[in-house]
């Protein structure tokens, strides 16, 4: 269940969209150790977004994981700030990201949530 929205001012072109929500996915079910399977990209690009009061190319991560290993986010921080500056062009400077591990009752999936005793 692990989502990534991407919400960025850069705009994407439809031709790379694809290659961007498949690396973007691919690194996200890599830092994890969950399968990518269930991972969850969500792009929102050409968004009115601003940091430090310029709108020069900058984005914001969420990240959303059940059992979210606090220790390990400047590690996972490192990898998607590359993957914004190196897909996006967006500096690392100008990359935030929101980590989140909601309580498995509050996450839902597939008519249930993640502490329904049938989804172990």
């Amino acid at each position: 269940m692990p989502t990534l929205q991407l919400h960025t001012n850069v705009t994407v072109p439809d031709a790379q969209r694809a290659e961007l929500l498949g690396r973007l996915s691919t690194a996200v079910a890599e830092l994890l150790g969950k399968p990518e399977s269930y991972v969850m990209v969500l792009l929102d690009d050409r968004c009115a977004l601003s940091l430090g009061g310029s709108t020069e190319p900058t984005a914001l991560l969420e990240l959303l994981s059940l059992g979210l290993p606090e220790a390990e986010t400047p590690r996972y921080a490192r990898v998607l700030c590359a993957l914004c500056e190196a897909l996006l062009g967006v500096p690392e400077r100008r990359v935030y990201i929101d980590f989140r591990t909601p309580p498995r009752h509050l996450f839902g999936w597939n008519g249930g949530t993640f502490q329904d005793p049938r989804r172990d």
